[in-house]
């Protein structure tokens, strides 16, 4: 965190001084301003466990028979190409799309029973990201404040002079960025720290070199230039009177243009972005694409203390070539997954660090006969059944979570909302989902309204 120890320390009619109101800034870059931090942690909600999460946002939809939960006794018009794999905890499935799954099923819970029944890409978003149904394809403007806006508001970063909420390389939901997974009416203070907004949305198969950040360009840069956009920046603090509100908070551009300097200044977050000292060998295992290159990524960020990241899987809305299209994306997960779960488990950083995968809901049980001009076999939008994997945290692994019925239509065993799985990262971060903040009405709304944490995780 950088520290202003320049010009007088002049005070304001409340014995404010300048210096201190700026340190006060910098600190609402981690997600809290210094009245938040000192109230937070005298109501005992501002859980400081060092605890951080890892999600997989895949985009589109994917399929639950391709994943999680497989039918391979159900007729072929509804199991599919894939048929199911034999984990290593006994009884416990997984599709055959996923081998490498088998081996750190122990690690794992699928969570098979989650439903919202909504097939509109932007309504199923919104739900699994903010736990409230809210926006939709008619009224796209976020409603609610996502899961990694809230963890950023009132936990903040595990580390000085990191962000709170990364997105890799940037993170939206239904091809708008940030989102669902934005702030809302926390402020945009509380979106997501987008690390490369010029190269995006990246298929699997992507096979284009995958370019640096660009402010880890920025970062390169001469140690004089650097000192010069600093100054430059507080300079143009200094030249604007700052006066801070009752609760001690800075405006929001104030706190973005705060994250920037404060990155570009932090050793552990220029160590972070750049990949390239990465061992070649992990690198491998994770995969050279960028769904493997981001969550590598991923990792390193939650280990210099970023507290949620999104890393961004697109493209699962396939209507058409349900094989051709799933198949690829599915070797590439099963990979980085499994990666970044041996990884986390040598690192001593299991416990430390939830992994979350999921889209927005899953795809139709029965087959279609594709769309026009491509008469290949797909699956159409499906929110009646979705099924999720979590792994680490501290949470129990090897079990299922939730069953649906034979041909994966709808939960009959333990059906649960959105909200039962953020309501379980809140309890896992030391988040009190009970805690309100103010709409743009003034009107105080919870973090969460419905939903209790998955109890059997714990």
């Amino acid at each position: 965190m950088l520290h202003i120890t320049e010009g007088e320390r002049s005070s304001n009619c409340q014995g404010t001084t300048r210096r201190t109101a700026i340190k006060a800034g910098f600190l609402g870059c981690l997600g809290l301003s210094l009245a938040d931090l000192l109230r937070l942690q005298a109501e005992g909600a501002a859980s400081r466990n060092g605890k951080s999460v890892i999600l997989m946002w895949l985009d589109g939809g994917p399929s639950q028979l391709e994943t999680y939960d497989p039918k391979p006794e159900a007729p072929a018009e509804y199991r599919g190409p894939w048929g199911a794999l034999q984990t290593n905890v006994p009884g416990m499935f997984v599709s055959e799309s996923m081998p490498l799954h088998t081996k750190h099923a122990d690690k794992m819970a699928f969570i098979r029973s989650l439903h919202h029944d909504n097939g509109d890409h932007f309504a199923a978003a919104h739900w699994m990201l903010t736990g409230r149904f809210g926006s939709t394809s008619v009224k796209k403007e976020q409603m609610f404040p996502s899961v990694g806006s809230y963890v950023a508001r009132v936990k903040g970063a595990n580390q000085p002079g990191m962000p709170p909420f990364v997105g890799l390389p940037a993170a939206h939901s239904v091809y708008i960025y940030p989102g669902y997974q934005g702030g809302a009416y926390l402020g945009s203070a509380y979106d997501p720290f987008q690390v490369n907004n010029q190269q995006r949305y990246m298929a699997a198969t992507y096979t284009a070199a995958i370019k640096p950040p660009e402010v880890l360009a920025s970062i390169r840069k001469s140690d004089e230039s650097r000192s010069t956009t600093r100054l430059s920046l507080l300079d143009r603090l200094d030249g604007i009177r700052r006066d801070i509100d009752q609760s001690g908070m800075m405006d929001s551009m104030d706190r973005c243009q705060q994250q920037a300097v404060d990155l570009i200044s932090s050793p552990q977050a220029r160590k972070a972005l750049d990949i390239e000292h990465e061992d070649p060998r992990l690198r491998d295992k994770y995969g050279r694409g960028p769904w493997g290159h981001y969550t590598l990524m991923a990792r390193r960020m939650v280990e210099a203390g970023v507290s949620f990241v999104t890393v961004d899987m697109p493209h699962w809305d396939d209507h058409s070539r349900i094989k051709e299209g799933h198949g690829p994306k599915l070797t590439v997960v099963d990979r980085a997954v499994t990666a970044l779960l041996d990884d986390l488990e040598v690192r001593g950083m299991s416990d430390y660090v939830l992994l979350v995968v999921m889209g927005e809901f899953g795809r139709t049980p029965r087959l279609n006969k594709g769309q026009p001009g491509i008469p290949i076999p797909g699956r159409d939008h499906w929110g009646n059944a979705i099924s999720a994997m979590v792994a680490g945290g501290g949470l129990s692994g090897g079990q299922v979570i939730g069953e649906t019925n034979s041909k994966a239509e709808h939960p009959i065993r333990r059906a649960l909302k959105p909200g039962a799985l953020l309501a379980t990262i809140y309890r896992v971060l030391g988040i009190d989902p009970s805690r309100n903040f103010n709409d743009h009405a003034g009107r105080p709304i919870p973090i969460l309204s419905d939903g209790d944490p998955i109890s059997e995780l714990f």
